[in-house]
């Protein structure tokens, strides 16, 4: 089914050669490296003049509206003047204002008063969701574009989209670039054909099960092409395409064709067609060989998009496979008795309700298709229900128009507005110890709103639209796609460009300098956050043993994120599914630093003052000068959202640092780095604890000299014990802005 090539592969004439079939010395696998997709668009967008080192600019921005006041407050603060690229603010996250009174309206009335002022792009709140609109009205071939969303991907167009933290984004609207290693790609072969009922979430789900737990493609470009590829439409493209950031490669990208021109040709922008393909000959750093008749209906079980089983293999063998879930339900849960045994009843697997929604599985295909499979058809009047909610009005419409709509809402589903928020927590949240099935992107504890800490848990498994239909039209037991008879109806798509004309504000180089920013009550300046002094102390104040930790539970998503444009609101939230003494611990700790720029030393760095003094040769003076900060210790933090509050509420708390055996992505590693904060490497023996002191000296130096180790210190009672911290290479400006204590003070000197 699939197959992960252990070394590179060159790709001749469309067919995979592994090194080991050819005389690999005849072939120079650098010049050949130069015949990918991938190449050919980061050397159109690279600014320097070594392909190594890429400094990259983009064609288009997009933000939302849980991420777009931080990132335009920043910019501000660091000498905006206008939006210098195509700058799309929407609205999607947190369309229904349901919580904070006013406050979410305040941050979408402030989007548009910057779209005047700056000239951007601002879409109102129910017209689309950010990829959506993206796909329809900006992605074209050969383009890149840089999202504060981690599910940045419009590949299937044959744009290269890269979702990362706002301070990238903020990068661009000043003029800067994007700089990064060049990065390794691998092809993404498929071959074959889907079976009937197999939808792009089930290939998606296969992909992800293959490459996320080993990082095959781990910051890594995802190029996909091979026969296969010809024979899925486009919207089953990007239905696969978007849930490539569950793998946390960089980005991805496909080849190009006829399906491609007139997708583009639909939506009016027949001139951003081109093809892309490779070379006759091109070299890939790996491969991913994926047998695409072979793939059955997937489900993928709490808590995460790899934990993938066919819904086949599940059923027959459910009660052992329940018992693992358990099992590691009530390990990420802590004190929860977390079960899916009571799922299971005498029909079969029973599950609590079902979404399909947003940029996977809100698309006009996905959606026909469920409908083809609930005609005649209804979802029971018990407690099972199901909602649709299309990602974009010119979807809606046309789903209005050929009466799919009326199909659907016969059998029972309800009809929701284009909105994100069942993919992060926000929308259509279960009952307690409900199980949600959704064509969505992510079931990370606590993505469908349930609050562990309170006693409330729920939890979400992926499926495909057609699974999730074919399930509702058995009254909610687990029901692949494969299992049902349908003849589906291959309706036909027409795009109404008219909806977003006559809504969509369009300031793109019609910037306003007299306009004026208007702000709600919530929305509060960035507090001062200092430079990084010469040594540091660093108090962990949690510890995080999970095999990988999510960015949801670094920040909570759902309602919380209704504070978003309020950095000392919102960080209250920090870690609080997790840790509910994180914000309490992170506080102190950043009161002794306070204490100590004031003069006043706290009793507990009293006690190592002596230590300090007999051990490094300190006098006083150095001890009032040493910067105190907090930090977290987690095994692999940073996968899933983008969002870089996930960094900057800790920031606002006073820390200084994480400290990691690796992170998950490259953008929760650069979200750290712009907010100030050091993410140390360690893998020692040593087991840190929380409330370990760690002293590192020289941590200025060592940043400004490049060092990759430094020596760290342990306090501990009456002991001092040795450590390594690795410094992962950081770029010129990465350690700038570390030395500066954020990228708002780095564009402040700069």
């Amino acid at each position: 089914m699939i197959r992960l090539y252990n070394e590179g592969v060159f790709l001749d004439h469309n067919k995979i050669i592994s090194q080991d079939d050819i005389n690999y010395n005849e072939y120079n696998k650098d010049e050949l490296k130069k015949n990918t997709i991938s190449y050919k668009i980061l050397k159109k967008h690279n600014k320097s003049d070594n392909m190594r080192k890429l400094n990259i600019v983009f064609d288009a921005l997009a933000s939302h509206d849980i991420t777009y006041v931080g990132i335009i407050q920043t910019a501000k603060a660091s000498g905006l003047e206008k939006f210098e690229i195509p700058y799309v603010l929407t609205n999607c996250h947190n369309s229904l204002c349901a919580v904070g009174g006013t406050i979410n309206e305040d941050d979408h009335v402030f989007g548009l008063s910057a779209a005047k002022k700056y000239g951007g792009i601002y879409v109102p709140a129910h017209q689309a969701v950010i990829h959506q609109y993206m796909r329809e009205v900006y992605a074209g071939c050969g383009k890149m574009i840089l999202g504060s969303d981690s599910h940045t991907r419009y590949g299937a167009l044959g744009t290269m989209a890269i979702g990362e933290g706002g301070p990238e984004l903020v990068k661009q609207l000043l003029k800067r670039t994007y700089d990064i290693d060049y990065p390794e790609v691998v092809c993404v072969y498929l071959t074959g054909k889907p079976p009937y009922g197999t939808g792009p979430q089930d290939v998606a789900l296969e992909i992800i099960k293959a490459t996320f737990a080993n990082g095959y493609v781990k910051n890594k470009i995802m190029e996909f092409t091979g026969d296969g590829v010809d024979s899925l439409s486009i919207e089953y493209r990007m239905g696969i395409d978007v849930m490539t950031t569950e793998t946390t490669c960089l980005s991805s990208v496909w080849k190009t064709d006829d399906k491609v021109k007139q997708y583009l040709n639909i939506h009016a922008r027949e001139n951003e067609y081109e093809e892309l393909i490779p070379n006759n000959t091109a070299y890939y750093d790996g491969c991913v060989y994926i047998d695409l008749s072979k793939i059955k209906p997937n489900i993928a079980l709490p808590f995460h998009p790899s934990n993938v089983y066919s819904i086949k293999e599940f059923k027959e063998n459910a009660q052992d496979i329940i018992q693992i879930i358990d099992k590691k339900g009530k390990e990420q849960l802590g004190d929860i008795d977390f079960t899916l045994k009571d799922k299971l009843t005498p029909n079969g697997f029973l599950c609590s309700q079902a979404v399909i929604a947003g940029c996977a599985g809100g698309m006009f295909e996905n959606i026909t298709y469920a409908a083809d499979i609930l005609k005649g058809k209804d979802i029971g009047s018990d407690a099972f229900s199901l909602s649709v909610y299309p990602s974009s009005q010119p979807i809606m419409f046309e789903l209005t128009k050929n009466n799919t709509m009326n199909t659907l809402m016969l059998a029972g589903a309800t009809i929701r507005s284009a909105f994100c928020g069942p993919c992060f927590g926000a929308g259509d949240v279960p009952s307690n110890k409900g199980l949600s099935i959704r064509h969505t992107t992510r079931n990370f504890p606590n993505r469908e709103g349930s609050r562990p800490a309170d006693n409330q848990y729920a939890s979400v498994a992926l499926m495909d639209a057609r699974s999730i239909a074919a399930t509702a039209a058995n009254k909610g037991i687990l029901t692949a796609a494969d299992e049902i008879d349908v003849k589906y109806s291959e309706t036909k798509y027409f795009y109404n460009g008219e909806i977003y004309k006559n809504r969509v504000y369009n300031g793109w180089r019609k910037e306003n300098n007299n306009e004026s920013l208007i702000y709600g009550p919530n929305i509060a300046d960035w507090p001062d956050m200092p430079a990084l002094g010469d040594d540091i102390l660093i108090k962990i104040v949690t510890v995080i043993k999970d095999p990988v930790t999510t960015t949801d539970e670094l920040i909570p998503s759902g309602e919380t994120s209704s504070y978003r444009s309020n950095p000392f609101k919102l960080a209250e939230f920090t870690l609080s599914r997790k840790d509910k003494d994180y914000v309490k611990n992170a506080k102190n700790v950043k009161q002794i630093n306070q204490d100590r720029i004031k003069g006043v030393i706290d009793g507990e760095i009293l006690k190592m003052s002596n230590m300090f003094k007999k051990e490094f040769n300190y006098t006083t003076r150095d001890l009032e000068n040493i910067q105190i900060s907090s930090a977290i210790y987690a095994i692999k933090p940073g996968d899933g959202s983008a969002r870089e509050q996930a960094a900057s509420c800790q920031r606002v708390l006073g820390a200084g640092a994480n400290i990691a055996q690796s992170y998950a992505t490259k953008r929760y590693r650069s979200n750290l780095i712009n907010w100030g904060m050091i993410p140390f490497i360690y893998n020692g023996n040593y087991e840190l604890q929380k409330n370990d002191w760690i002293f590192v000296k020289g941590i200025r130096q060592a940043i400004k000299a490049g060092q990759n180790q430094i020596d760290a210190f342990i306090i501990n009672d009456d002991s001092i014990n040795k450590i390594v911290f690795n410094l992962d290479s950081f770029t010129d400006t990465e350690r700038e802005i570390m030395l500066c204590g954020s990228l708002i003070n780095y564009y402040k000197n700069n």
